[in-house]
């Protein structure tokens, strides 16, 4: 089996879009990977986080990836700051990557905006965290979007240069996996810009905590055109937000536009989100109760956190102390 290794930031409680986009595959792929899912909260103080907030999130984002499928017994699910290899490795890639490498990170530059001055230093090497991240573990795969493509590009650049100056075949090339029909759900008040857990308006977005009533609400209200349902994918194109809506109903019954259309082309928008609002709620209603009832056994979550550090700690301190011999520290211990 290839290894996986995949992260989350801990930003609050995941979108239908981060379920469709990335979770739901993460658990179809313990199916036939070695998988390692990381919540990623030293990524996450790159940016300035309230501490109470931090811990609640990072148990929120652990116990919605439990009750969406992630399986700690066969697989590891884990917080990244319980292990400690992760900073270390992330120093040496800090001084194997080159300045020129990082000021090309497009990510930087949207994150930080004008104020590129005011950002953290943790900011701007965050790239060399997730190279570290991935290396840490010799993990070969890795599921991303089209926004970490870049970045993940970088960590095979840093793992070639270490090699290269160190004259050794250590870190392997890591491969991206992109997987699932709906990669972008976008948001439902504009089909043009994708659905986001940062978006000030929480009826942008379908949270993976949303009730019945709340779901259908945020169905009923989403944007829409005045023209009904067309019976031809080719007509979605200028359609942003019917496309958006037929995508979701396509994921989430695993099947395409086209399928959706067949089915429900030429109704209203009516009896469609009525017919999306049931599918939801069918849907997510389960990951709900079954995050809510995680979470109210806050110490039984913080065990399995705990043994999952414990079980990536085992295969990631021997990478990291080779790591750290072929660099030339003495390796006096102290873990």
């Amino acid at each position: 089996m290839q290894r996986v290794f995949s992260g989350i930031q801990p930003s609050g409680i995941p979108t239908l879009g981060n379920y469709l986009g990335a979770i739901r595959n993460w658990v179809r792929l313990q199916d036939d990977h070695e998988c390692l899912w990381c919540v990623v909260d030293l990524h996450a103080i790159t940016v300035w986080q309230d501490p109470a907030a931090l811990r609640q999130q990072s148990l929120e984002m652990s116990a919605v990836l439990l009750a969406c499928g992630v399986d700690p017994a066969k697989h590891i699910l884990f917080l990244q700051s319980g292990v400690r290899a992760h900073a270390q490795l992330a120093w040496i890639f800090n001084c194997v990557a080159r300045l020129g490498w990082l000021n090309r990170m497009t990510q930087f530059k949207d994150k930080a905006g004008k104020d590129r001055e005011n950002a953290s230093s943790g900011l701007y090497v965050y790239p060399n965290l997730m190279a570290a991240d991935i290396h840490a573990y010799h993990a070969t795969r890795v599921p991303v979007g089209d926004d970490q493509r870049q970045h993940l590009e970088l960590a095979n650049d840093i793992a070639q240069k270490f090699n290269h100056d160190y004259g050794v075949d250590f870190f392997p090339n890591i491969e991206p996996v992109i997987l699932g029909p709906a990669a972008r759900v976008m948001s439902l008040r504009d089909g043009t810009k994708k659905m986001s857990k940062s978006d000030p308006s929480d009826q942008s977005r379908i949270n993976l905590n949303d009730d019945a009533d709340t779901i259908a609400l945020k169905i009923r209200r989403a944007k829409t055109d005045p023209m009904p349902l067309p019976s031809d994918v080719e007509e979605l194109a200028d359609r942003p937000e019917a496309r958006n809506l037929v995508g979701i109903y396509a994921a989430l019954t695993d099947t395409d536009h086209a399928s959706v259309l067949r089915d429900h082309g030429g109704q209203g928008f009516g009896p469609f989100k009525s017919a999306l609002t049931d599918l939801l709620v069918e849907k997510l209603a389960p990951i709900a109760a079954r995050t809510n009832e995680i979470l109210s056994d806050e110490s039984g979550l913080i065990d399995v956190l705990r043994s999952g550090a414990e079980r990536a700690a085992a295969i990631a301190e021997p990478i990291v102390a080779e790591a750290e011999r072929l660099v030339g520290f003495v390796g006096l211990g102290g873990r």
